[in-house]
């Protein structure tokens, strides 16, 4: 199991958090971590971290590819990367500035995971969560198909890895409110694509890596935002930028991820977070219906920036079965 930093090299700044989820790795789910030279190198340049990608992905020993963390800067990586010395396929995963590495991926037609950061969900602080590892276990190991189940508590406030308590207690939670669903009137079954929204969007504007819009017809939209918690005005500005591009149209269903609504150095109140994720929705819908108004669209799906966290196929399948109000991801 290859562990990398293809971002941010956080082991290098928290090794006790990235160190007791390698550990994790090694006692709950009994794979042996191997890490790469740039998985603690704080500053590592794009082509040595893209090198260890190569290292991990042609590695006939290594069968799967975890990140530790995001960050902000693997778009600089990706030009590093040689897409035919992959010949075989891997699956990879991560999230956040991850997004870059799964949609490099998918362009080139293999499939990877949404999720499964080791500092954020392996070294989670108190525990794993069963949501996370049951997800986590379904895509390495036993595949299948799983049905999604909205949270009945969730976490967003992060805790401060300066602070060696942090390993030993979990975050504090919230009542989960369940999924809200728009226009369930269909059943729709297709490969998933998007991820973090802020970096989709980086993706559109660099304009590479990003196939003809009809390849996307039919697929199964993922959207999330991060701890930057982009105001509603510009996520509708990124969703309004795709709509006319054309892409936002391609996709039947979308499911949107909870929006992250506090961060480690930006703490909100209750009341603020219930406003901010109410007026994300409205932005998302706003965008949908001047660009894909027959969309059926999911909010409030755990997945992304918070916990628990599922593991999403990425270019894998998924059904979205709106008069059943299922979701099932097909390992």
């Amino acid at each position: 199991m290859a562990v990398v930093s293809p971002s941010f090299a956080a082991p290098a700044m928290f090794p006790d958090v990235h160190d007791l989820a390698m550990r994790r790795l090694r006692e709950e789910l009994e794979l042996e971590p191997v890490e790469y030279p740039t998985t603690r190198r704080l500053d590592a340049s794009p082509a040595d971290r893209a090198a260890d990608l190569m290292d991990a992905f042609t590695d006939p020993d290594i069968h799967a590819v975890l990140a530790t963390i995001g960050g902000s800067d693997q778009i600089t990586v990706l030009p590093h990367l040689d897409p035919a010395a992959i010949t075989v396929p891997k699956p990879f995963f991560g999230f956040s500035d991850n997004t870059n590495l799964l949609n490099w991926l998918w362009t080139h037609g293999i499939a990877g995971y949404h999720g499964g950061s080791t500092m954020v969900h392996l070294g989670r602080g108190g525990g794993l969560h069963p949501v996370s590892t049951a997800s986590l276990r379904a895509a390495l190991f036993t595949g299948g198909d799983v049905v999604l189940r909205p949270a009945e508590e969730f976490s967003e406030d992060e805790l401060d890895w300066n602070d060696p308590a942090s390993l030993g207690r979990a975050a504090p939670v919230q009542r989960g409110e369940g999924w809200i669903w728009h226009r369930p009137d269909r059943v729709v079954t297709g490969p998933t694509w998007g991820g973090c929204l802020e970096i989709v969007h980086w993706n559109l504007a660099a304009g590479r890596w990003i196939r003809p819009v009809a390849d996307y017809a039919g697929c199964v939209l993922l959207v999330e935002t991060s701890e930057m918690m982009p105001p509603a005005r510009e996520v509708f500005h990124m969703l309004r930028n795709a709509g006319e591009r054309g892409l936002l149209g391609q996709f039947p269903a979308v499911l949107v991820g909870r929006a992250k609504a506090s961060a480690l150095d930006r703490r909100t109140t209750p009341d603020v977070r219930v406003t901010y994720r109410a007026e994300q929705r409205e932005a998302v819908l706003r965008a949908l219906e001047a660009y894909n108004p027959e969309a059926m669209a999911v909010f409030d799906v755990d997945f992304g920036h918070t916990d628990p966290q599922w593991v999403l196929p990425y270019g894998g399948t998924m059904t979205v079965d709106g008069p059943g109000r299922r979701i099932i991801a097909h390992y």
